[in-house]
Formats: C-alpha cells, structure tokens, sequence
C-alpha cells in the first residue's frame, strides 16, 4: 500500500515538473515573442489616439473600450485559430505570410519617412470629430479594422518565433501574447488620450507643484505622441527589414544576410559592449533595407492605386501612414473641450 502511495506521489511529482517546465516555456516563449513583436505594438499604440480626437471627451475611454475589445475578438477568435490550422496542416506558407507582413510593415514605416520628408500634412477635421452614435459607431468600426491588420502581423511574428513549439504550447503562448499586448497597448492609449484631461485637472489645484506638473503634461503630449510616432516608424522598418532579411536567407538567397553579419563582426569584437554594438549594427542595417524595400514597394503601389477603383489618392482620403502620422499632430485639448487637428 505504501509503495503504491509513493508511486503516485513519484507520478505526480513527475506530472508537476512536467508542467512547471511548460510554464517556463509558455512564459519565455511569450516574452520572446512579445518582444520581436515590439515593432508593431508601439505602431498600434501610435494609431489608435488620432482615432479618438476630436470626440467628445466623455465618449473617449467607451470608444477605447469597444476598440479594445474589438482587437481581442480579432485575435482570439479569427487570426488564432487560422495560424494554429496553417501551422498544423501547411506550415511551409507562414514565411511566405510572415515576409508579406514585413512588406507592409516596410511601406507603411517608408510611407511615413516619406510623407515627413516632403513636409506632408493632412488637411480637415479628425476622422472622430463628434457627429453623434452613427458617426462614433463607424469610426470604431474603422479602427477594428485597422487593428484587424496590425494584430495579424503580430500574432504571425509571434507564432514565427515559437513554431519549435507543441501545438498546444503555441496556442497558449499566442492566447498569452494576445491579451497582454492588447491590454498594454489599449492601456497606453487610454492613458495618452487622457493625459491632458489630467493635466488640466492638476493645472488647476491650488498647489504650486501641482499646477506645473499640470502644465507639464498638457504642453509635453504632443511632443509624447510624436516620440511614440518616431519611435514607432523606427522600429517598424527594423522588424519589416530584419523579416525580409531573414526571409529571403531562408529562401536561398544569402548576399544581404551574410553582408549584414560582415558589418556586424567588428563591432561585436569590442570589449564589453561588443553584443550590443552588433545588435545595433544589425539593427541600423535592417532599418535602412526596410526603408528601401519598403520605397521600392511605394515607387509601384503608389502609381497603381491611382489608376484601380478601389485606390485613393494620398489628397483624397487617409491613406495608412497618414492616418499613423496624424497622431504627431495631435493637441491637447482646451478647457475640456475636444482635441484638434
């Protein structure tokens, strides 16, 4: 009888290091997946706030809310279960899908360079300009579907960095990137959006201290949004770059690989930092391949959608970078009232 109790006990101890060792697989999993994501999450922060300027304050955390909510159903329920199904039954096309994400990620970060460089501004009202429920209704509806585009090359890049994993490790490593990007980005956003709010609400307590931190905070947004726009645009080419670098290795063609592990061999000889000016070196590489790929694709693109029916010309509508840009135009808003353009 006893043997028996400490077979079991023996089983379950067994069971329990089984288990604590997928825990730490989910969670370094998780984390590296995050982490190379980072690219578009920062993207994703940087989109959302000019979706909400210009509504009425008070309808401004609902509108996050329905947003957020929307981005977990587009992960959770539509792009999880289709990369678990490719993975399983035909996983040769995930680099295929991973290097068409990294394309979009390189036109949209070349787009926004390019728009910053010939001075483009957008003209009229913000999309969220308050025009009563129908109006807000649409415009969450638009920034799903924006959130629909960015959330898949998310959820790709992550499944690409765990695809060593079970099937079930994926799953729940994917369940676990999806909520917690989703919470940290729609997070962020709420905080950004309401950030003057809190300003205006310190600026005017009676304390000194309060009041210039107050006013600190509603003169430092605009810089705050453009930062997060840079920072966005920035790592935005790197992650397309590095994808298109790495995709095209694998497919064979190994010059602008082995070009960029050339450059990177003196800098990882120096002492100490060595690691980390390679990485850099690395990075500023993939960067700069991402913005030519990604110009390369605008030089094609651009001339094509002016002449097929669906396409907009840049004048005539919010074209993906631009909508991204105008979050650096952002203002605080004044007495309460409304954000503007």
């Amino acid at each position: 009888m006893s043997g028996g109790l400490v077979a079991l006990l023996d089983d379950v101890a067994a069971l329990a290091r089984i288990a604590a060792a997928s825990v730490d697989d989910i969670a370094a999993g998780a984390a590296k997946a995050g982490a190379k994501a980072a690219g578009v999450v920062i993207d994703d922060a940087a989109v959302t706030p000019q979706y909400v300027s210009g509504a009425d304050p008070s309808r401004e955390l609902p509108m996050i809310k329905r947003i957020f909510w929307g981005s977990l159903r587009n992960k959770l329920l539509i792009i999880l279960p289709a990369l678990l199904l490719v993975s399983a039954f035909i996983p040769w096309i995930i680099p295929f899908i991973l290097m068409l994400g990294g394309t979009y990620l390189c036109y949209e970060g070349a787009e926004k360079v390019w728009h910053k460089i010939r001075g483009h501004h957008e003209a009229g009202e913000s999309p969220a300009v308050n025009r009563g429920p129908d109006a807000e209704a649409k415009v969450v509806k638009g920034a799903i579907t924006t959130d629909f585009i960015l959330s898949c090359e998310i959820m790709v890049i992550a499944m690409n960095e765990v695809a060593e994993q079970s099937l079930w490790v994926r799953a729940v490593i994917l369940v676990v990137v999806a909520l917690a990007i989703t919470v940290l980005v729609y997070g962020a956003v709420g905080l950004i959006v309401k950030m003057d709010d809190i300003g205006l609400h310190l600026a005017g307590r009676d304390s000194a201290g309060s009041k210039r931190v107050g006013a600190l905070l509603v003169r430092g947004m605009p810089a705050v949004l453009a930062a997060i726009t840079l920072v966005g645009t920035i790592a935005m080419l790197w992650v397309g770059g590095h994808i298109m670098l790495q995709g095209v290795y694998d497919l064979g063609w190994h010059l602008p690989y082995d070009l960029v592990h050339v450059l990177e061999e003196p800098a990882a000889g120096v002492p100490v930092a060595g690691g980390f000016l390679a990485w850099l070196v690395n990075t500023l590489c993939s960067a700069v391949l991402g913005l030519i790929w990604g110009l390369a694709v605008m030089a094609v693109l651009h001339p094509l959608l002016k002449v097929l029916p669906f396409g907009r010309k840049p004048e005539d509508g919010h074209s993906g970078g631009e909508l991204r840009a105008a979050a650096a135009g952002y203002r605080p808003k004044k007495d309460g009232a409304d954000s503007a353009h």
